[in-house]
């Protein structure tokens, strides 16, 4: 071989390694601009993943405190809905505020010997609702026995139900036995039946007696009679002018804080709107009988 040719040789060789050093250098480049990239990517869809983390947090702490302000409000709103004890009856059976400021002219509406017809109780509860009061409406055992949907309409339409023991008889030359088995009785079927107990015992004729008195204390009962008595019971079907003679019997007896005795009578369900106009009228008001205090059961 010649010195020329053996330099060509020497110089395609050298040509032929930068080439390929020249394109290990692109290669290398080209790769590390390939990692940087995809250190990128991971770094961004790390970034995304904590801000996705971070935004739903956020939203279950928002969600979290919504919820709690929301059971907060209910929490106040179920306490407001408890009304006060702004009153108690005293030894005869008025109704007296227990603070000032509270109605004095009041009168508390009750109905007794219930519950007889569903035409006649939705009388006395329409016009009751049309005065936008409520009467406790006193109920005997056995008669509810006979037909507790009566009962249940009274509860349902929002009126107050008292104990008139079960058998509508004179208490209080009974047995404590005979007493507590009277009382008792009628606070199970009435809990049985509307899902609550009264709160409120009238003795049958008024007349309890001490032990009475006792069974209904320790049944958490608030024991009464009362202290005008509309005299409906006296009346006859036939009798003539009943609205007006039952107008006259309350309305000479009236003061503040009248208790009001009347029956489940057709008479006194059609002279109740009247009656109720004529006490608005000279200035009463109608005692709800939840605000009244009744003893804690023993």
């Amino acid at each position: 071989m010649g010195t020329k040719t053996a330099a060509i040789l020497l110089t395609a060789c050298l040509l032929l390694s930068a080439c390929t050093a020249t394109k290990s250098e692109s290669a290398n480049t080209s790769n590390s601009a390939k990692d940087q990239s995809s250190v990128s990517s991971t770094k961004e869809s790390s970034k995304q993943a904590v801000s996705d983390e971070q935004t739903a947090v956020s939203k279950s702490n928002t969600q979290n405190d919504k919820s709690a302000v929301e059971n907060n409000e209910t929490t106040v709103s179920t306490t407001t809905v408890t009304t006060n004890k702004m009153y108690h009856l005293d030894k005869a059976y008025n109704v007296i505020p227990n603070q000032k400021g509270a109605e004095k002219k009041v009168v508390l509406l009750t109905f007794d010997d219930g519950p007889k017809e569903a035409a006649m109780i939705n009388k006395i509860i329409d016009v009751l609702e049309k005065h936008k009061a409520k009467a406790i409406f006193f109920v005997n055992g056995y008669r509810v026995k006979e037909h507790p949907e009566l009962l249940k309409l009274i509860h349902d339409r929002g009126q107050p139900i008292g104990n008139h023991s079960w058998d509508h008889i004179i208490l209080k030359n009974k047995s404590e036995a005979e007493v507590k088995k009277q009382i008792e009785t009628v606070q199970k079927i009435v809990k049985d039946t509307t899902g609550q107990a009264p709160v409120f015992f009238r003795p049958p004729h008024g007349a309890g007696g001490d032990v009475g008195r006792k069974v209904a204390k320790e049944n958490g009962l608030l024991y009464m009679t009362w202290s005008v008595g509309s005299l409906d019971w006296t009346m006859k079907k036939s009798q003539p002018h009943k609205t007006e003679t039952l107008l006259k019997n309350v309305t000479e007896q009236l003061h503040p804080g009248s208790n009001i005795l009347m029956h489940e009578l057709p008479w006194t369900a059609e002279a109740l709107d009247s009656l109720l106009t004529r006490l608005e009228q000279k200035g009463y008001q109608f005692v709800d009988p939840q605000s009244i205090e009744t003893p804690p059961s023993s």
